[in-house]
């Protein structure tokens, strides 16, 4: 059983993404172990993939940029066991089901749990496919992470039945990205999961200001923040660490007394 459950054990928790390898894998590792120091409760770390389709601009760009620069999901794998010496939060993998089918299923699932991973987010699978990989998530004790968007409807009852980890609620249609504003009535879909579930739920795309993450945090069990960060890596490259850590600070005190 993976330590995800820890992420949401002292309130909200507060999610933050980066692609592995922007601008290189010895930033990631920094500005990791600066995201873990300023309070993030959780970290998805993003595996980049040539054709990321449910990414906007900004993350598909950070894709590129650590392609270009050689990352490979070997030298990843060996990324986390260096982490895992000195960071005890959770950490999942997000990225596609080609890179794991690739790379070989039971192979992935393996290296990823020796490394320490607890969990894997695959963007481009549904619910309905999740069995090409659930089996070797479950044999190495990494939950399968399941995303429930606004068009679930009458799917989501069936998706929280079954979840592990936590539940992955997309704010909004369309790619990953800053959005000025989320416009979207989530309650009631948390509302319809926390019947079926006692899994947390989290809620992420679009959300890059403390106000936006009060704001869905307070709404669900915590938020996730992809873009925002991603932005400030590519401002800042190998200067970022610290300038995460502030943004990653700045969030988790806007939602910790929900």
């Amino acid at each position: 059983m993976s330590d995800i459950a820890k992420a949401f054990d002292y309130g909200k928790a507060f999610i933050p993404f980066i692609t592995c390898g922007d601008p290189d894998l010895e930033t990631t590792a920094e500005i990791v172990r600066a995201m873990a120091a300023a309070g993030a409760d959780l970290i998805e770390l993003g595996i980049p993939f040539s054709d990321p389709t449910a990414e906007g601009p900004v993350i598909q760009g950070a894709d590129l940029r650590a392609l270009t620069g050689g990352t490979t999901t070997d030298k990843i794998f060996d990324l986390v066991k260096d982490l895992r010496k000195d960071v005890g939060i959770p950490m999942i993998f997000m990225t596609y089901a080609n890179v794991v089918f690739s790379y070989g299923c039971d192979r992935f699932c393996r290296n990823a749990s020796e490394a320490g991973i607890d969990g894997l987010l695959l963007c481009d699978v549904p619910f309905e496919e999740k069995g090409d990989f659930e089996p070797y998530c479950d044999r190495y004790g990494i939950d399968l992470i399941s995303m429930i968007a606004p068009t679930s409807e009458d799917r989501i009852a069936m998706i929280a039945k079954e979840a592990k980890g936590f539940l992955y609620i997309i704010s909004s249609l369309g790619v990953t990205g800053v959005r000025k504003e989320i416009t979207t009535d989530l309650a009631p879909m948390v509302e319809h999961i926390r019947r079926n579930t006692d899994i947390p739920c989290a809620i992420g795309f679009g959300i890059s200001t403390p106000e936006q993450a009060r704001k869905m945090a307070s709404v669900a069990d915590g938020a996730i923040v992809g873009s925002g960060i991603v932005r400030i890596i590519e401002k800042y490259g190998k200067d970022s660490p610290e300038h995460v850590a502030e943004y990653v600070r700045s969030m988790k005190d806007a939602i910790r007394d929900l």
